[in-house]
């Protein structure tokens, strides 16, 4: 006779329980977007195809000079330094015909869901998405990012398209990653996010860069899934080159005299 267990003997679940097990441990997470709405992030993570990104703390934030900006405008002071930098290059050059402007930069979380949840769009909140950012998943929101304008406007209006004609986005291309801007969303992005010429962020001018391996490591997946065009690309040095081989054949060395001049022996018979 067996004895009894010292314990009861476990019950076998239904398989319908692991079922729901399994179907809880694959849903995807949800992210808040609007007051009352939420909508369930893409495997990894993205939301209508933008990345996760943290609010900037208001401390690690300093204010624009006035005259560089379009609208008061925050970003962190490493960003600063070469914004400044990149502005008066570009404002010095007759080639820009006009003055780049910094339009808008840190946003934070309540603004770009204000931004983004705004009454009056009749899209989607998928067709929002593919031209504003949705709260939580804005590069604005880390104090690296802004949007440039240029003044005179001359007919384009800012954050559109038609930024790319002019002389000004032709001097940006040419010269922001020079100060470590590079532009998040070329056209044809396999992000999903329109084309966004005005779009740039920062990530310093090399690695070496006050602030640069911070900013990096915050869009490094960005940076690697979703390259940058025009993009900061950081210059290889080569510390040293071994010496390629010679080829030893049966003429001796040249002989050379103090002044420099060289006569190669004959080779000896054998």
């Amino acid at each position: 006779m067996t004895p009894p267990l010292p314990f009861p003997a476990p019950r076998r679940q239904p398989a319908r329980a692991f079922a729901l097990a399994a179907l809880l441990l694959t849903a995807p997470a949800q992210a808040q977007i609007c007051a009352g709405s939420s909508v369930g992030a893409e495997v990894d993570g993205r939301v209508f195809g933008h990345l996760p990104y943290g609010d900037a703390p208001r401390d690690e934030l300093v204010p624009v000079p006035s005259e560089l900006t379009v609208n008061p405008c925050l970003l962190r002071p490493e960003v600063v330094a070469d914004l400044q930098r990149l502005l008066a290059a570009a404002n010095g050059d007759a080639a820009v015909a006009g003055q780049l402007r910094a339009l808008s930069c840190q946003r934070p979380l309540s603004y770009q869901q204000s931004v983004f949840c705004r009454p009056g769009i009749n899209l989607a909140v998928a067709g929002r998405a593919i031209s504003v950012a949705p709260p939580g998943h804005s590069e604005h929101a880390t104090g690296y990012a802004l949007d440039f304008a240029v003044r005179p406007a001359n007919g384009c209006p800012d954050a559109e398209a038609c930024m790319a004609a002019t002389p000004a986005f032709r001097w940006l291309a040419a010269n922001a990653p020079k100060y470590g801007f590079e532009m998040s969303f070329p056209a044809g992005n396999t992000q999903n996010v329109k084309w966004e010429p005005w779009h740039w962020r920062w990530v310093g001018a090399t690695a070496a860069t006050p602030g640069a391996a911070r900013a990096r490591f915050l869009f490094a997946r960005a940076r690697r899934e979703f390259p940058a065009n025009p993009g900061v690309r950081d210059v290889i040095v080569i510390a040293s080159v071994p010496a390629p081989p010679v080829w030893m054949g049966n003429l001796p060395a040249p002989v050379c005299n103090k002044k420099g001049k060289c006569k190669v022996a004959k080779a000896k018979r054998r």
